[in-house]
């Protein structure tokens, strides 16, 4: 097969069918900008998610009874529990100080004595901040000894994981629904200039032409159409991002920045991908009803 020939013909179709080619790629450009909009917020909510877990921690408070060399001991083992990241020890007299700091007030001045118990914060990693995770952590310390109150914030860590979950089934919905019109633009198109040439495909398989060789001049042009319609929205995004969202609202930029940076080239493969997929599926179908 000739490649240049095959590349040649796609670039070719695209001119013949100039008004289907060019509503494909419009429709395919803001298309893609909806889809980068939404994988820049999906991709800025995840690591908001993951920054708010690192932050998550677990403390564990002493009994009066337990001596100090054995509160010692337990702070050790807490260390190398798997998924605990690190643990600090808080005295009495540390909890004291924490008091007055968060309220204001001496407790030992108030109260005479100090009745704050010790404790251990647990800081957690990442990977074992969801609840599956913390809970398996608290199962491993309360092991350690029965006297032993651990106290985290359990309600909050469901509600993130909740609202994670419906913002994700939201967008991958959001999202799904308008990659597959992408899809079926571009397979519309292709298909409508297979239909217009099917005289000429028709006198290609008389003469024995493959059918790879038949279609891929399509799938070449798909894939023009596609990554036509990734760049100009890669540089849609870029726009909305670097110029608007920066003057307008530098906050917001600062959050979302980072992942807007994946977004950009994975519009212009993602444009790339839908395109051929598209096309790959109408050359396919008629090359079957033929």
């Amino acid at each position: 097969m000739d490649l240049a020939y095959s590349i040649k013909e796609g670039f070719s179709g695209i001119g013949r069918a100039k008004m289907p080619a060019a509503v494909t790629m419009v429709i395919g450009f803001f298309s893609l900008v909806l889809l980068g909009l939404f994988g820049s917020v999906s991709l800025s909510f995840y690591d908001l998610i993951q920054e708010v877990r690192s932050r998550i921690e677990m403390e564990v408070f002493f009994s009066e009874a337990t001596g100090e060399s054995q509160v010692a001991a337990l702070t050790e083992q807490m260390k190398h529990i798997p998924g605990v990241a690190g643990v600090t020890y808080i005295s009495k007299e540390a909890a004291a100080v924490r008091f007055a700091r968060d309220f204001g007030e001496d407790v030992v001045g108030i109260l005479g004595v100090n009745p704050l118990p010790r404790s251990a914060k647990l800081v957690i990693r990442p990977g074992y901040s969801e609840p599956e995770g913390i809970d398996r952590i608290r199962q491993k310390i309360s092991s350690l000894d029965y006297g032993l109150d651990i106290r985290y914030n359990q309600e909050y860590l469901s509600a993130i994981e909740r609202n994670a979950r419906i913002f994700t089934l939201i967008t991958a919905g959001i999202g799904g629904v308008i990659a597959l019109a992408t899809i079926v633009m571009n397979a519309y198109t292709v298909r409508l200039a297979m239909y217009a040439r099917r005289e000429k495909i028709k006198t290609m398989r008389l003469v024995g032409a493959t059918s790879w060789f038949i279609s891929f001049p399509f799938l070449v042009e798909g894939a023009v159409q596609g990554l036509v319609s990734g760049a100009l929205a890669a540089l849609g995004v870029y726009l909305i991002f670097e110029q608007a969202l920066l003057r307008y609202e530098p906050g917001i930029y600062q959050i979302m920045h980072p992942s807007a940076l994946i977004v950009y080239p994975g519009l212009i493969l993602l444009g790339l991908l839908l395109g051929i997929f598209g096309s790959s599926l109408s050359v396919g179908r008629f090359l079957r009803s033929a």
